[in-house]
């Protein structure tokens, strides 16, 4: 605490409070910051109570929903992490002790190197972004190449009515955050070719055949 009054904090301790306006000077001093603490705890308070309709609640109200917590009224992010990770550790103490796996991210981020993965995740963002648009793109140009032809100008409406509501749920932006590289497990670092045998039974089809 940073004591404005000198005749405090200076000179022998057994001499502060010999007289009377000291022992004032202390109690006003004691007293302001008492009250100082107790507004920034009801701030600390107030910051913890976000809206409901804030995107962090609303996050925070999902995971909930995926676990199964039951629904509360309350907005209190510190306790509804707590329910969250009380479900948690309930869960995993009911699978195998392997069952989630190790994590791919194996030490502790500090300050900065969070910082510094932000900022990385911010440029491929933007890159990954860049791609995902041209290629949105040349969907768009190749499903109204579709509708060139006489036979297709006829069906033209069926073809939006089933193409444009998928379009519609493509999205250029990237959902991807430093949240997915702490939740990695070890087997994110397993390239399967395109090529392989599993790849290939998700992607054939009558044109793409075996």
């Amino acid at each position: 605490m940073a004591c404005p009054y000198s005749v405090l904090i200076s000179g022998d301790i057994k001499d502060r409070l010999t007289k009377k306006d000291d022992c004032l000077k202390l109690l006003l001093f004691l007293s302001t910051e008492l009250q100082a603490l107790q507004i920034l705890q009801k701030k600390k308070h107030k910051n913890s109570q976000l809206d409901k309709n804030s995107e962090i609640c609303q996050e925070v109200q999902a995971v909930c929903d995926a676990l199964g917590v039951p629904k509360s009224n309350t907005s209190d992010i510190p306790l509804l992490l707590s329910q969250v990770e009380s479900k948690v550790k309930d869960i995993l103490s009911k699978v195998q002790k392997n069952h989630v796996g190790k994590p791919l991210l194996k030490v502790d981020l500090s300050s900065e190197q969070a910082e510094k993965l932000e900022r990385i995740n911010d440029a491929l963002s933007c890159e990954y972004e860049c791609r995902r648009r041209m290629l949105m793109k040349r969907l768009d140009v190749t499903v109204q190449s579709f509708g060139w032809s006489d036979r297709a100008k006829a069906k033209t409406d069926n073809i939006a009515r089933i193409y444009q509501p998928k379009r519609y749920a493509l999205s250029p932006k990237t959902t991807v955050t430093l949240a997915h590289l702490l939740a990695a497990r070890e087997d994110l670092s397993k390239i399967i070719r395109t090529s392989s045998g599993i790849s290939r039974e998700k992607t054939a089809c009558a044109i793409n055949k075996k």
